[in-house]
């Protein structure tokens, strides 16, 4: 065979599974397609829109009915009054923020870590109780907080964390969501990079956190926006207290609930509740994507 004909090869195969994997639609149905996409993103983006018009309108116009979208005469007077009314509480504001950050930074390092580890070792090892141990995992994710909030209670009030931060952080390092997704996204890993690994003398923990975590950054990042928006919208008032140890989520509902006065505060209060982990979301949606991309992959 001629050398212009091995070359004219791999073009023309080229071309052939191009033609193949074109997607057998008309331009009519890709117009629909796109419409399509657009009505279920505005759908999606509609409840963002109205809560931050919402913070914005004055008392006057979030009574109106029927009630408008935009802001006519927006204004930041209710974040204002927001900020006074938390700064007349004896506990001041940088506490109960101090407070939510330090469980959430917390909880979901913990939770990162030992997730992490038993993945590794749940997806990587064959031991005894291996698959019976994942079983337990999978099921517990079917449990609701509302099922287990008794059993829990019982237990944190005997080892005497009740009012206390580990109350809400240690339960958190326990969350069966983070070890099934880091398992499972895991097992795609080639065992044969583990092994070229132990072989050039590497030890398990530069396995674990120098090839297997770098490996693994779209699930654990994706891992660390479900943590940090369980814990950041944690009210934690089963558990907590104390004024001085109460997160901001809690306190912030508690001038939500102050009546028609505050329905301004009540808005702007929605608002800085999910600021935090939308933008979390917003700066790390590439990883989420990769893991769903990648999550059903082996090796």
């Amino acid at each position: 065979m001629s050398k212009k004909k091995k070359k004219e090869q791999p073009e023309v195969y080229r071309k052939k599974l191009i033609k193949r994997r074109k997607p057998n639609r008309s331009i009519v149905g890709d117009i629909f397609l796109y419409l399509f996409l657009v009505l279920v993103a505005v759908v999606m983006v509609f409840p963002i829109v109205y809560a931050v018009n919402n913070a914005m309108k004055p008392l006057d116009e979030l009574f109106m009915f029927p009630p408008k979208i935009f802001a006519r005469n927006p204004t930041f007077d209710n974040f204002s009054d927001l900020f006074v009314t938390m700064g007349k509480s004896w506990v001041t504001f940088s506490r109960y923020l101090f407070n939510t950050v330090f469980i959430t930074v917390v909880g979901t390092a913990g939770h990162l870590i030992i997730a992490s580890m038993g993945a590794f070792v749940l997806a990587k090892y064959d031991f005894p109780g291996n698959k019976t141990f994942f079983g337990l995992v999978t099921v517990a994710m079917m449990f609701s907080g509302y099922v287990t909030a008794i059993p829990n209670y019982l237990i944190i009030n005997a080892l005497g964390w009740v009012d206390t931060y580990w109350a809400i952080i240690i339960p958190a390092f326990a969350s069966p969501m983070g070890l099934f997704l880091m398992k499972q996204f895991m097992e795609g890993l080639p065992m044969s990079l583990i092994e070229a690994a132990k072989i050039d003398g590497a030890s398990e923990w530069k396995v674990f956190y120098g090839i297997v975590m770098p490996n693994v950054k779209p699930a654990w990042m994706t891992l660390i926006i479900f943590s940090v928006q369980a814990l950041w919208n944690n009210k934690a008032a089963t558990f907590i207290y104390s004024e001085e140890r109460k997160t901001l989520v809690y306190a912030l509902q508690q001038i939500q609930s102050g009546g028609i006065a505050r329905t301004g505060q009540a808005a702007a209060v929605l608002v800085v509740v999910m600021i935090v982990p939308i933008l979390i979301f917003v700066f790390s949606e590439s990883q989420i994507l990769e893991t769903m991309a990648s999550s059903g992959l082996k090796d």
